[in-house]
């Protein structure tokens, strides 16, 4: 049924998707408490019975968001860290990209999906386990790039934990700041810096996602 429209009810057609879209955003800006069905058919215009076309009911929207989570911020992470590289620079600037493209990684919704934890014991589970995965495949990139099991481990969580903290503590950069660090960061998460090559890589992709 997931690509199949709901009947046309008061001149509006929706799709799963669209709930789905909605209550995202419901969770980024107001908390897993403001999920509720009839605000959310309020919000796409259509009667609360149209929801019942879609999902079995509000925990079965939950569980949406949540593996939503998991294929796109979880996903991004491990699919990035995965990339072939030839140097740990270049391994770093590919995890990098995932820090300039919220398409890719979405900082609000980890912290909605983190603020959420605090108080579901089963989503707190949930959490763990793709902090696990995300560090694990941050991990092996290291290995593969030639540093022993526990230096990789520890240059793992210092670049993931660092990340979450940008993040948390909202610092406000432009593009050209952030640019004007990364090769410093890059040193700082590698022991080498970046080669003119990959850095110009890595800096007109930066400026085309920020366009």
């Amino acid at each position: 049924m997931d690509t199949v429209a709901a009947p046309m009810e008061e001149g509006q057609r929706t799709s799963r998707q669209d709930w789905i879209d909605l209550a995202l955003r419901t969770l980024i800006d107001g908390g897993v408490e403001k999920i509720k069905v009839l605000t959310l058919a309020k919000g796409l215009g259509v009667s609360r019975s149209s929801f019942y076309w879609f999902f079995k009911d509000r925990q079965d929207l939950l569980d949406q968001l949540l593996d939503h989570w998991e294929r796109t911020n979880t996903t991004a992470i491990v699919e990035h860290a995965d990339r072939p590289a030839t140097t740990i620079a270049e391994a770093v600037l590919n995890v990098f990209e995932c820090w300039i493209d919220t398409r890719l990684y979405s900082p609000r919704l980890d912290f909605a999906i983190r603020d959420w934890a605090r108080r579901d014991v089963s989503v707190r589970s949930r959490l763990d386990a793709a902090e696990t995965t995300r560090v694990e495949a941050l991990t092996a990139m290291y290995e593969r790039q030639g540093f022993d099991p526990r230096a990789a481990m520890i240059q793992a969580k210092t670049l993931y934990f660092m990340q979450v903290g940008y993040y948390a503590l909202e610092v406000d950069e432009t593009i050209e700041e952030r640019l004007e660090y990364v090769n410093d960061y890059v040193r700082a998460f590698s022991g080498t810096r970046a080669t003119e090559v990959e850095m110009a890589r890595f800096v007109s992709l930066a400026r085309t996602i920020s366009v």
